[in-house]
């Protein structure tokens, strides 16, 4: 099966992504450009679950956990050290940590890929149901109480090594973009080191990679690491971008959308979920302003219709049919070559 883009197409993409962020200010109201730092935030977690599942072949339903396991570290943390620069790479640190201990088990366990995916969707409810209990005032790390439902304060962004000089919404929103960009190359170089070719190798065919001597469990609890990293890294904008951290983050809702987001956008691409994710965020919110149509239902019909007849997601859709139209300019002017060096011959 076909990977679509190369790095080249991957540093495109992100000049592209740049002149987006400068233009966005100019384009978009104040209050679109504070919810884009929430959207930007879960577009970090489809970008984590493609990495995972359309390059690893790992598909992790619960890849929520480990976004919202990003979001309560840094909001626990920021609270407790008084700044936001550390309390981030706390946060991706313990979102890949807890992956690498529950992916140990997992893979070194030599459990199935479908047991693996009920496996990390269960983990993700059994952690929505535990920060649902933990609304006492004793439920606290720190001086940062967890807050139960009700959920627990995010700090804003600050500058490095300055707790005190917070940044404004506008900011903030450059700042998420630069970091949604940075992961963005970051997922798109890997895939295409020999850690990445190996992993996709993996995927394509796993026992092939065994006999040539991989281990397949140490390249697939990496890869699964990383991911849930970059899944923590998304959940701390996002809960910067609401300035709080609920439960919901491990709720099976947000475990369903990362999923709808990567099937719509294409599993085997990293911008297509990303792209997937900013179109659907606001195709629902708009929903959700009338009365007419459900947005969930709405959402239903999207992933059944794309299942059934866009299967490889927008982006390697629209990709393989630029694709066939190459080839068959190509073809022709191929054939045309033939034919005037026929005539010419025969001249």
């Amino acid at each position: 099966m076909r990977l679509y883009g190369t790095f080249n197409g991957t540093l495109v993409t992100a000049c592209l992504a740049v002149i987006f962020t400068l233009l966005a200010p100019s384009i978009f109201q104040f209050f679109t450009i504070i919810t884009l730092t929430q959207v930007i935030g879960l577009s970090i977690l489809a970008l984590s679950l493609a990495l995972v599942w359309g390059f690893g072949g790992v598909l992790c339903f619960g890849q929520s956990a480990f976004f919202g396991i990003g979001a309560y570290a840094y909001s626990v943390a920021a609270v407790n050290i008084g700044g936001s620069t550390g309390a981030i790479f706390i946060a991706i640190l313990a979102a890949a940590a807890f992956a690498a201990i529950l992916g140990y088990f997992v893979f070194y366990g030599k459990v199935s890929d479908v047991y693996l995916a009920v496996i990390t969707l269960t983990v993700s409810l059994i952690l929505y149901s535990l920060m649902r209990r933990t609304s006492g005032p004793e439920y606290k790390i720190g001086s940062a109480l967890l807050g139960g439902f009700n959920g627990t304060g995010s700090p804003p962004l600050n500058l490095p090594g300055n707790g005190e000089s917070m940044l404004f919404p506008m900011q903030t929103f450059y700042v998420s973009m630069g970091i949604l960009i940075i992961a963005y190359v970051f997922s798109g170089w890997l895939v295409t080191t020999k850690f990445g070719r190996v992993c996709i190798s993996i995927r394509e065919n796993e026992v092939r990679a065994e006999l040539l001597g991989y281990d397949t469990r140490l390249y697939k609890l990496a890869i699964f690491s990383i991911s849930a990293g970059i899944a923590g890294l998304g959940g701390v904008l996002f809960c910067i971008g609401v300035t709080r951290v609920t439960p919901d983050v491990f709720s099976l809702g947000q475990s369903a959308l990362a999923i709808i987001w990567v099937i719509v956008g294409g599993r085997m691409t990293l911008i297509g979920p990303i792209l997937a994710t900013f179109v659907l965020y606001f195709l629902t919110s708009s929903l959700g302003s009338q009365q007419l149509l459900n947005a969930n239902l709405v959402l239903g019909v999207i992933l059944v219709v794309f299942v059934l007849l866009v299967p490889n997601g927008v982006v390697p859709t629209i990709a393989g049919w630029f694709d066939q139209r190459r080839a068959k300019r190509y073809s022709r002017h191929k054939e045309r070559r033939i034919k005037m060096r026929k005539h010419r011959s025969a001249g």
